[in-house]
């Protein structure tokens, strides 16, 4: 039976969508069936990412319909690791379930997620054993990239592992502690430690639709994971231009070296040129590393909130309270308190 939405639920579930429309009216059934199975009230908080089709009015619809449906709609496409931090803030539960929307991470799993939690695990994450429908290449790049992440990091991010999780109550706490900007979820949630375990599981196709989560957006989540978690790019610059640095100056005690026995200075444009447009690249490479770095610094001394939400369906109308991550979503245009909808 749907829950009161004054009864503070046991479980929550966090899931992100971004033009789902194919694919949501049979998230929701399985969603129901899986809600009619857990032992405790639970709640679903779908965040709507900047949806630009009927999606939007579907979640919200069910919201309205169902007490155990939260819609919190964002004012724009934020991205998918705010969309997740999203609808943590909004979750009461005491266990937190993140989960995408597109079917590929199954909801019933979830149960068995559940099940490790009941056992004194803060964090149960699902690992894939097999992922159907993925080219060799988006595969082989997922593992270089995690292998590469754990070589530069200290911190231990598991492979086949996406945000697909349980997270209990004083995990998520600290997560919302978390102030930065430029966030990769599985990272943070690697760094804070606490008992972890796995749940194995194999991840479907996408039912329907497209996804859309690209190339570009995968590189750019690879920078985050590497950038936020090591320096390792800031010490390769080093070393870098060192090694060029002590190679120009080899060469050129060799330049003096043949002009002063030879008795004559070494002819030839085309090494001047190699050089400096060899010293001129590394150059430019370290300062695009050192600029990347100090641009995260600057996107985090403004503190604007990390979202914005747009409007919401479900939600205790006459309760809000302080977040670090949310503005509301209208007011004057003065420096103003991050709001949240809470019960």
């Amino acid at each position: 039976m749907p829950s009161s939405k004054s009864e503070r639920p046991l479980y929550s579930l966090v899931i992100p969508i971004f033009n789902e429309e194919a694919v949501l009216p049979v998230l929701l059934r399985r969603l129901d069936a899986l809600l009619a199975k857990l032992d405790g009230p639970a709640e679903v908080i779908i965040v709507d990412d900047g949806s630009r089709d009927t999606g939007s009015i579907v979640a919200a619809a069910r919201a309205r319909d169902d007490s155990r449906y939260r819609y919190l709609a964002l004012s724009r496409n934020f991205g998918h690791q705010i969309a997740i931090t999203a609808g943590m803030d909004a979750a009461r539960g005491q266990a937190v379930v993140i989960m995408d929307a597109d079917l590929q991470d199954p909801p019933e799993v979830v149960l068995d997620l559940v099940a490790k939690w009941r056992e004194g695990y803060e964090i149960v994450y699902a690992r894939r054993l097999s992922r159907e429908g993925e080219t060799w290449f988006k595969l082989w790049t997922a593992r270089l990239f995690y292998r590469a992440l754990r070589f530069m990091t200290a911190v231990d991010i598991p492979e086949n592992v996406g945000d697909f999780r349980l997270v209990d109550r004083k995990a998520v706490d600290a997560f919302r502690a978390m102030p930065e900007r430029d966030r990769f979820v599985r990272g943070m949630f690697g760094w804070m430690g606490f008992r972890q375990t796995a749940v194995t599981f194999h991840r479907a196709p996408r039912l329907a639709g497209q996804t859309a989560y690209g190339w570009s957006k995968m590189v750019r989540l690879a920078f985050d994971g590497i950038v936020s978690f090591s320096d390792a790019p800031l010490r390769l610059a080093l070393w870098l231009g060192s090694i060029v640095s002590l190679g120009a100056l080899l060469f050129g005690a060799w330049v003096v070296w043949e002009s002063l026995h030879q008795g004559q200075f070494v002819a030839g444009w085309a090494s001047t040129v190699v050089l400096l447009s060899l010293l001129s690249g590394v150059n430019l490479l370290m300062t695009g590393i050192v600029g990347l770095y100090v641009g995260r610094i600057h996107a985090e001394v403004k503190n604007r909130p990390l979202y914005v939400v747009g409007r919401s369906v479900g939600f205790d109308e006459d309760v809000a309270a302080a977040s670090d991550h949310a503005a509301a979503p209208s007011g004057p245009r003065r420096a103003v308190p991050a709001l949240r909808l809470a019960p």
